[in-house]
């Protein structure tokens, strides 16, 4: 299995996942025109995608997936509140229904070779989810946009091979910077974004001995950079009560508007 991101940030995200015989796309959050770019560098085809899982309704996730929808008929999987809500989104545009397909968290479903396993997460949306991907031998998580975590959660998300988890933001800039104040709360929230000291104690719990490799992904422009993220998490995991070290695995850092190299698993 493979992951490559298109984009991961605040404002935009779109991630590839797959075999070499099945890929798909986890979110559809900048334009289609980008998006047919970044899957050609990466010796893909939009057109070649199975579907398009969608993790929640907010502009960044969902702003190419209308034109993808409309330009080559992909499937849209989400939530049932998710894809109602992507419905009243005006520049979304209008989707053609049976292209719609309601998933239910914790249910698992097939897409060709692929099973998916939507997770609900702890975030400001209708109905949002994460997902993992699997084979018979690998399996692969996309894990953002998530507030908090709990025991449930973790137990959830073992042994993964690859893991796309969220590190949004360095506490200390998000709080001396110039979001106002609501904003900065809503971040900070239970139901806001994950800090990278709080990705690098998660991402403690879910090592393994056959663990590849993790991409920090979804990092705020404004209260993160990529080496305050990668240096985070990999001293949160040295530190942490786990026998591994943050030097023991890869670490990548996904680009906020670069495609980033396919890891494999």
């Amino acid at each position: 299995m493979e992951l490559g991101s298109i984009a991961s940030g605040s404002s935009g995200n779109c991630i590839c996942v797959g075999t070499a015989d099945c890929h798909l796309l986890v979110d559809a959050g900048i334009s289609g025109k980008r998006i047919e770019t970044g899957l050609n560098s990466l010796g893909l085809k939009t057109s070649e995608m199975e579907a398009i899982l969608v993790t929640h309704e907010h502009i960044d996730h969902i702003a190419g997936l209308g034109v993808l929808a409309r330009r080559y008929g992909l499937p849209i999987y989400g939530t049932r509140g998710t894809l109602d809500a992507i419905c009243s989104v005006k520049s979304v545009g209008k989707i053609e229904e049976s292209l719609l397909h309601p998933i239910i968290p914790e249910q698992e479903f097939q897409i060709g070779e692929l099973t998916v396993y939507p997770i609900s997460i702890s975030h400001d949306a209708a109905d949002p989810v994460a997902y993992i991907m699997k084979t018979d031998s690998h399996k692969i998580g996309v894990i953002t946009d998530l507030g908090t975590y709990d025991d449930a959660l973790v137990d959830k998300l073992q042994d993964l091979d690859i893991l796309l988890l969220e590190a949004n933001h360095d506490v200390r800039m998000l709080q001396t910077g110039s979001y106002p104040y609501p904003l900065k709360q809503r971040i900070l929230g239970d139901r806001g974004h994950l800090s990278n000291v709080l990705s690098g104690q998660l991402l403690g719990r879910l090592l393994h001995d056959r663990f590849g490799a993790v991409v920090l992904g979804h990092l705020s422009k404004e209260n993160n950079f990529a080496e305050l993220a990668y240096e985070t998490v990999r001293l949160e995991v040295s530190m942490g009560e786990n026998p591994y070290k943050g030097d023991d695995f890869p670490i990548y850092v996904a680009d906020r508007s670069e495609v980033s190299q396919m890891v494999c698993a």
